[in-house]
């Protein structure tokens, strides 16, 4: 049975094939959309239109942007002979959120996952080796702590290792607030392996 008219229910159905929105969820954003004044509707339309149109990747380190460089690298004061490898850019958001990390980026836009048909070549791999033809002091390999976030790192790591580069991954363990008995076997090991001196 149709509860709403065509045009709502395409809204819905629009709102919710976004990553994230269920159906409920998208029935609240359409009915906000629909009490909104028209001309914040279309200001909202409009940005996202706008955005669709003209993001694009940054040159050097593949991160979305609406110039040719992202703020980042045409940053003077970021140290250019570090590079973080991330999957993507929200994971470079988190880190620049962090407010420690002083270096640049390299946005792979995905990890190696066989299982799901993607390789070396469908990711940023060969525009990360262009950059370390410059000069790279290191590598910090920041991919997720799946199984295709450490293939991946290993990956990376084997094809920069012969170059000379120093090659980093970041740390894992026991999450700030986390009960030991809820954690995994390979995160404990990882937080002791990774244990600093007090």
């Amino acid at each position: 049975m149709e509860y709403y008219s065509s045009q709502i229910s395409r809204l819905i159905e629009s709102l919710a094939s976004l990553p994230g929105i269920g159906i409920k969820s998208a029935q609240r954003l359409a009915f906000h959309i629909l009490d909104m004044p028209e001309t914040e509707v279309e200001m909202l339309a409009g940005s996202m239109i706008e955005a669709r149109r003209k993001i694009c990747y940054c040159r050097q380190c593949f991160t979305l942007t609406d110039h040719e460089l992202c703020p980042i690298c045409k940053n003077p004061d970021r140290n250019q002979k570090l590079i973080m490898v991330v999957e993507n850019p929200r994971d470079l958001a988190a880190y620049e959120k962090t407010g420690k990390y002083d270096g640049v980026y390299h946005v792979l836009h995905g990890a190696i996952s066989p299982m799901l048909g993607i390789g070396p070549a469908d990711i940023k791999l060969q525009e990360l080796m262009q950059r370390l033809s410059g000069d790279v002091d290191e590598v910090i390999i920041a991919t997720n702590s799946s199984l295709e976030g450490e293939t991946t790192a290993m990956y990376i790591s084997k094809l920069i290792k012969p170059a000379g580069i120093r090659v980093t991954r970041i740390a894992s363990g026991v999450p700030v607030g986390g009960d030991l008995e809820y954690i995994d076997e390979i995160t404990l090991l990882r937080a002791l392996e990774g244990r600093t001196e007090l």
